[in-house]
């Protein structure tokens, strides 16, 4: 079922994430006139800021993490969100923000679609992690879906790296939601234009993968439990992350690593705390804390919990 008419979405094959929010920024800069400013969330995937800057856009910032909880400072956000100058452009991650794990729930979506739509901003949704943050790529798109219910201006890069396991394929999405097939006509040609002297055509055998697996039924019912598998282990690792650090006796409470989600934990270490573990115990991270949680299994997450525990007791 379509949320929308086919007719009244343009969607490119891009080269992986990175290369479909490069051609949405090139996009936007030759043909949205109402503003140059991009608004990231704080802090942001570091990749973000060279994309838009390298494009012509200009960077700008919104609250979103609250270094003191480790957890989603919605106030702020939604205090900084409200002041954006009408008819900008705001960088929202669809679920599992990178790189501090900490995502909106459903009802502070809903809060955050009003007021977007409110401001009536255009909202550039990165969606690298579908599937991976929750287990259900339903659930991880709910956001996207809700924003264009609301009718909001949307225009999404997607990657298929993670989700399928396709990091060396490059194999990637740009879609721009439309307001009928006239305009979707349009906005297609446009692409291919840009796209032309950009790589020309992509590569062929990432995106011909992911093909056949969504439009093979068995094969998508196999790959949505894959999915489901490796976001279950991840969400595993966290809880027996917590877990051991409260059998080493740590006193501190370890909660937002369970309530982050996605393959990125922001642990809340400090530089001196990281610096200590990588001379003490070799375990590397960086400076801000921050940890790929997809690199701990069961058979490290006892060491890691004891090392942290030493460094932060």
């Amino acid at each position: 079922m379509y949320l929308f008419h086919p007719l009244q979405y343009v969607t490119v094959q891009g080269i992986s994430g990175t290369g479909s929010l490069r051609i949405g920024a090139n996009f936007l800069q030759r043909f949205f006139k109402s503003s140059r400013d991009v608004y990231l969330p704080k802090p942001s995937w570091g990749n973000h800021t060279p994309i838009f800057r390298d494009a012509g856009m200009q960077l700008q910032a919104y609250r979103y993490y609250d270094p003191k909880t480790c957890s989603l400072d919605f106030s702020g956000a939604m205090d900084d969100i409200s002041k954006i100058p009408e008819k900008s452009i705001i960088l929202l991650h669809a679920c599992a923000h990178n790189p501090t794990g900490v995502d909106p729930r459903q009802e502070q979506w809903k809060e955050l679609a009003t007021v977007v739509k409110k401001r009536n901003l255009l909202v550039y949704f990165d969606m690298a992690y579908q599937g991976f943050a929750s287990g259900d790529i339903n659930r991880d798109a709910w956001a996207v879906r809700h924003f264009i219910e609301q009718g909001i201006n949307v225009v999404l890069a997607q990657s298929y790296a993670k989700n399928m396991g396709l990091y060396g394929e490059r194999a990637g999405a740009f879609t721009v939601v439309c307001s009928d097939a006239e305009e979707a006509k349009r906005v297609e040609s446009q692409l291919k234009i840009l796209i032309r002297p950009m790589y020309s055509n992509p590569p062929l055998n990432g995106a011909r993968i992911a093909s056949i697996i969504l439009n093979t039924p068995d094969l998508r019912k196999e790959w949505l439990v894959e999915v489901k598998g490796m976001a279950d282990r991840i969400i595993s690792m966290r809880t027996q992350l917590v877990s051991n650090l409260k059998k080493e006796g740590s006193s501190h409470n370890w909660q937002h690593i369970t309530d982050q989600i996605g393959m990125f934990c922001f642990t809340g270490l400090k530089p001196e705390q990281v610096e200590r573990l990588i001379k003490e115990f070799s375990i590397y991270m960086t400076k801000d804390g921050r940890i790929s949680v997809a690199g701990v299994t069961s058979g490290n997450v006892g060491y890691l919990a004891h090392a942290i525990h030493q460094v932060t007791k």
